[in-house]
């Protein structure tokens, strides 16, 4: 499924896509070099993103787990994933947006079209996990009305966070 955004036309054409095995080495290196810039994250981080998406990509099932790949002018900036947690709930993961591409809406138009998919799937509601230093997309998910349900330190990825657990229900 192909889906354009409704963006003015000044902006660059921007579409979603589904996730392909194509995508598996783009959506790592992106996620590990960004959280390695953005918050310091050794090369576990890495690990378990590709963990996540090998196993999305081997045994995802389409009516209950989806991915998307947002392309502008043909170019990968975004990604986002709907995940079974449990029989009633849906996981959002791996939402990422390049930075030259932020504080444009894109960000909220992903997690929208993973929400909708979520709650036409039959979920009654969805789950995800941040940290605390993700402070302008934990803000999107408050002003979009997930609520924050948990928070307790950790560390993870030789990092010292906060560990936050947001939730919505349909």
């Amino acid at each position: 499924m192909q889906v354009r955004l409704g963006f003015p036309d000044a902006m660059p054409p921007s579409h979603l896509r589904p996730i392909t095995a194509a995508d598996r080495d783009w959506l790592v290196e992106s996620h590990v070099s960004s959280y390695a810039l953005s918050d310091g994250f050794d090369a576990s981080f890495g690990r378990l993103v590709a963990e996540i998406i090998d196993a999305f990509l081997e045994a995802r099932d389409p009516n209950s787990e989806h991915g998307w790949i947002l392309e502008q002018e043909g170019v990968r900036v975004g990604s986002i994933f709907c995940v079974r947690l449990d029989e009633m709930t849906a996981q959002l993961r791996l939402f990422f947006l390049a930075p030259e591409v932020r504080g444009q809406g894109f960000g909220r138009n992903l997690i929208k079209t993973c929400m909708k998919f979520a709650e036409t799937a039959g979920y009654a509601g969805m789950r995800l996990w941040t940290h605390d230093g993700q402070v302008a997309a934990c803000a999107l998910y408050k002003a979009m009305g997930w609520q924050r349900i948990e928070s307790k330190p950790a560390q993870s990825f030789v990092q010292n966070m906060v560990i936050e657990t947001y939730a919505y229900r349909f």
